[in-house]
């Protein structure tokens, strides 16, 4: 007989006292099949005690940040679909199913709960979230040609292949952004399924900070762009750098063609300098390529190797 397939819910925690419980109890009565893990990430509130109560797994991660949290839930934590929520009951328990339901027929690697495309706007009180939210997505469609309609949601469910092949760099709030910019990048297949959003109830505060986080989640679409994309990101560089040192070149050239003299010699040799820069760059940007496609081609020998493992590993437990 087949092995039965695991399900692990994974919640992050960090101060969902008011919440917890209800999240607990509202999958467990949807999916009593599946197994569900609370990471507390150093709460001072009584979460873990609560979720414990409530019959979850719970672990701790005492480096701070979600990022820190998925990277632990993502390496010691061993299922074949992986479902992600967050611990203030924002998303309701039924779409969890839903979300599940697209990993075991094989038409997703990473689903995704989009709040977008429902009640995220009217439910969210915070205008310069909603403004995020939509900036971040457009940047993200734009730099890899996508379609993606949640890029930022805590709503998520993944393969075995996708979490144990993600390898988790940030440390906070930007750890949604890099899953989707790395499903994108590496050829996953991703679904979106609309689900309802639902603002955090009275009492319970959102550990987000409107400038910080998003200026963090900016600075990981840059980073990611340039590691994923070297060539396109060095070319624009150069292309940059080009255009400016075009700039004060020319009004150099038309008076050394009317007097015959060079008259600005500094901006002359600065101007050169960046012309070689930009030179130095695009060539950067080529060399770059050529290697993110051999690391690319290692990561799919790699991926192939483990999906071999993993498939011989279920015909032994039959």
């Amino acid at each position: 007989m087949e092995k039965r397939k695991k399900t692990a819910i994974l919640i992050p925690c960090y101060n969902e006292s008011k919440t917890i419980e209800k999240v607990i109890k509202d999958h467990q009565a949807i999916m009593p099949h599946a197994d569900i893990y609370v990471y507390d990430n150093n709460s001072s509130d009584g979460t873990a005690e609560i979720a414990r109560k409530a019959g979850a797994i719970v672990r701790h991660e005492y480096r701070q940040g979600k990022g820190n949290v998925v990277r632990s839930m993502f390496r010691e934590i061993d299922a074949d679909c992986y479902i992600m929520t967050d611990g203030d009951d924002t998303y309701p328990a039924e779409f969890a199913l839903e979300l599940e339901k697209q990993i075991y027929c094989g038409r997703a690697d990473m689903a995704i709960g989009d709040r977008l495309s429902s009640t995220y706007f009217t439910e969210n009180k915070r205008p310069f979230h909603n403004i995020g939210n939509v900036l971040v997505r457009k940047l993200i469609n734009i730099l890899f040609k996508s379609e993606v309609k949640d890029i930022m949601t805590g709503s998520r469910a993944f393969t075995k292949e996708f979490v144990k092949s993600f390898p988790v760099t940030s440390k906070g709030f930007e750890i949604e952004t890099e899953m989707t910019i790395f499903a994108l990048d590496n050829n996953f297949k991703i679904v979106e399924v609309t689900i309802d959003y639902r603002d955090r109830p009275e009492g319970s505060e959102s550990k987000l900070n409107t400038y910080i986080d998003g200026y963090k989640v900016l600075k990981t679409i840059g980073t990611l762009f340039r590691d994923t994309k070297p060539y396109v990101f060095f070319s624009i560089v150069a292309l940059l750098l080009i255009v400016i040192s075009g700039a004060f070149f020319v009004p150099i050239l038309l008076n050394f063609l009317e007097t015959g003299m060079v008259a600005k010699f500094p901006t002359l040799i600065v101007i050169t300098t960046l012309a070689i820069v930009a030179i130095i760059s695009f060539f950067c940007g080529v060399i770059l390529e050529v290697l993110k496609k051999q690391h690319k081609h290692n990561f799919e020998r790699n991926l192939n190797l483990l999906n071999e493992i993993w498939r011989h590993e279920k015909v032994e437990d039959r």
